[in-house]
């Protein structure tokens, strides 16, 4: 019988935080299997202490590369970098050394992909300061990705919590300098590939909300006029040409019509206007798809919670999400 899971390749993310324990749990759980053939990258002593603090253990073995893997063998398939002594960088701490290695097991999980031997990509949470600081000077992952695939298009990050997708105009770039990127351009290409997301995921007509810049979407004037000159407009454009988006709706409203039913996705207009709203509703769930790219690319929307590495306290549903998300994007 012809095995049709896809193949997904999955790193334990930064190894002072709680990546690897993260990652060990839900190997060592084994619910993943029905979803998708998962191939470990990494290092296997960073597995070990993943191992330790969350008190599994776990039969790996090693390959050279996925293509390899004997997918009968019931052990967890792991491509052994050998790149990565945890013993080197105290739990907790972020460390700029820590951070380019991450960085770099990203990079062979990604070059795996571009050979057609991997088709996604989930990662455990990393430190974006530790990445840079150690080499990889991207603001985030996601432009290190289309850096590394040789993308030159438009993409984003974005957000699921099942059922809802939220999208974003702005992401890490300083709230000082927002105001400045939202543009008619900016705005249409998020809107673009937010109903083209969704539309992948096997929403037919995705309704979706669009959140204003300004407070109480700007009074009219009275605290800016991005609503009146730019958002709007635009808007009622896309929507006149065939996109199902409304707005702009308040941004301390616009979540609670989304979540009632009314909207399948959100449009925000920075960071943490639709990060808050979607960690609230459900931050053990909540996924981060990098939108956008040939390679799929999904993690938790958690970071790496250093104040908890190895307490028993971390929950692994929200990379468990993330690998269920990566198999459904592939399969569509």
């Amino acid at each position: 019988m012809t095995d049709t899971r896809p193949i997904l390749a999955l790193t334990m993310g930064d190894c002072t935080g709680i990546g690897p324990e993260i990652t060990a749990r839900i190997l060592a759980e084994g619910r993943m299997r029905d979803d998708a053939r998962i191939v470990l990258i990494g290092d296997r002593r960073v597995l070990a202490r993943g191992e330790s603090h969350a008190g599994v253990s776990l039969l790996t073995r090693s390959y050279d590369q996925p293509s390899a893997v004997d997918w009968a063998d019931d052990t967890i398939p792991l491509i052994d970098l050998g790149n990565t002594d945890p013993d080197l960088f105290p739990s907790g701490q972020v460390s700029a050394e820590a951070g380019r290695l991450s960085g770099d097991t990203l990079a062979g999980a990604i070059e795996f992909a571009r050979q057609g031997q991997v088709q996604a990509i989930s990662f455990a949470p990393l430190n974006k300061r530790a990445m840079f600081d150690g080499g990889w000077k991207f603001p985030d992952e996601h432009k290190m990705f289309a850096h590394l695939l040789g993308h030159t298009g438009y993409f984003s990050e974005m957000n699921v919590l099942d059922p809802w997708w939220m999208f974003r105009v702005t992401s890490h770039v300083a709230l000082r300098d927002v105001a400045d990127a939202i543009t008619e351009t900016s705005i249409r290409n998020a809107v673009e590939l937010a109903v083209t997301t969704m539309r992948k995921a096997g929403i037919e007509r995705p309704r979706l909300a669009v959140a204003a810049l300004n407070p109480h979407a700007g009074e009219s004037g009275l605290f800016g006029t991005e609503e009146i000159e730019i958002i709007r407009p635009t808007v009622e454009a896309m929507a006149r040409e065939g996109y199902n988006c409304e707005g702009p709706f308040p941004s301390d409203t616009v979540f609670l019509k989304a979540f009632a039913g009314a909207y399948d996705g959100v449009l925000s207009m920075y960071h943490d206007q639709g990060q808050i709203a979607t960690k609230l509703k459900g931050f053990n769930k909540g996924v981060t798809v990098t939108a956008g790219l040939n390679t799929i690319f999904t993690t938790p929307a958690h970071g790496t919670a250093f104040d908890i590495v190895g307490t028993g306290q971390a929950s692994g549903s929200a990379l468990e999400a993330a690998i269920t998300m990566a198999a459904r994007l592939v399969r569509l």
